[in-house]
């Protein structure tokens, strides 16, 4: 008898195993990780907008939150404190200065870059000036009040590769910084005779007929690194979160990518990319980004290193940057790379 009931508990639980191989419990599910995004509310971020609109964040087991800052240099202070976790923006003076003092944000990614055709930096003359003859060429420049943005940051990189095609200097022209929505008046009251002017305040000043444009960034840079993704510490210490981020960003800006036809967004995503960007940003007018310049980006993240040497040396140059950091030491490429190895590269 015992050993017929030990025959039967047998039976039993060989029964139960097969049941289980045939109807496996369902896993549960892990909830997505939350990361906090700071965004600067422009067409530059598109790369985090589609990601989330596609799902392709959540993909990767992550849900992306936003919040929009003034500039990247104001979202050093909440990603030192754990407040974000990702940032964008350009590599600012502010950015250098802050990581010598212990804030070791890192570069991960391009966000924003002058690609051939793509130039969302422009050099923009008064149209009186060019009507009047004052201005034939780029070295006409010398002895112009020229509008700039915030000292310290990519728009000064972009006037110095201006400057350095008309072969002047600094000291060649006096400089008022303006937020870009202000260039368009002022170069229309005479308050500036020229403007260091992204889009799409560039296209509004010539739509309007106060300005014409002299020179675009990806002539006078090609591939000049505008802005950057940014990772936190803590953000940068967690590779496989770091890589899994990085896979859904750059499946994000190769279809923004496909948006591109003949230095417009005309290409066959076109319409999607921009339905998303004025639900996303406060421009809301569809025409207006069927009509600017897109800014330009690489489709596989890569920074142009050279140009932000350039910059900083720009930063140093002008006295803003007390730092001693090295871009090298700033730059962590290891989540890009991990991305690409399992994406491959874009293939058009």
């Amino acid at each position: 008898m015992a050993f017929q009931e030990h025959e039967g508990i047998s039976r039993r639980r060989v029964l139960a195993g097969a049941t289980a191989c045939a109807f496996p419990l369902p896993a549960i599910a892990q909830a997505p990780l939350e990361l906090r995004v700071g965004i600067a509310n422009s067409s530059s971020d598109i790369g985090f907008f589609l990601g989330v609109k596609k799902g392709w964040y959540r993909e990767e087991g992550i849900n992306l939150t936003t919040t929009a800052f003034r500039s990247a240099s104001d979202m050093v202070a909440p990603m030192a404190s754990g407040q974000l976790d990702v940032g964008g923006g350009s590599v600012s003076a502010g950015f250098y200065n802050a990581y010598e003092r212990g804030i070791k944000l890192r570069v991960v990614a391009d966000k924003a870059s002058s690609q051939p055709g793509y130039g969302v930096n422009k050099c923009l003359i008064a149209k009186k000036h060019i009507e009047s003859g004052r201005f034939k060429k780029l070295s006409d420049l010398k002895g112009m009040k020229v509008a700039t943005n915030a000292p310290g940051n990519s728009g000064w990189g972009s006037l110095w590769g201006y400057l350095r095609a008309a072969g002047i200097g600094y000291d060649d022209i006096d400089t008022l910084d303006l937020g870009y929505p202000e260039h368009v008046l002022a170069l229309q009251n005479g308050a500036v005779d020229a403007g260091v002017t992204t889009e799409p305040s560039a296209t509004l000043a010539v739509m309007k007929g106060y300005a014409v444009v002299a020179t675009t960034d990806d002539v006078t840079r090609p591939r000049h690194a505008i802005a950057q993704v940014l990772y936190s510490e803590k953000m940068a210490g967690n590779a496989d979160l770091g890589k899994r981020f990085m896979k859904a960003y750059i499946r994000s800006i190769r279809y923004y990518y496909g948006a591109f036809k003949d230095g417009k967004l005309a290409g066959d995503n076109a319409e999607e990319i921009i339905s998303i960007l004025t639900e996303s940003t406060p421009i809301k007018d569809p025409e207006v980004y069927r009509t600017i310049t897109p800014n330009g980006i690489d489709p596989d993240g890569k920074i142009d290193i050279p140009s932000l040497k350039e910059d900083q040396q720009v930063y140093r140059d002008k006295g803003w940057l007390q730092s001693k950091t090295t871009v090298e030491e700033v730059l962590d490429l290891s989540f890009l790379e991990a991305a690409l190895k399992e994406l491959g590269p874009y293939k058009g």
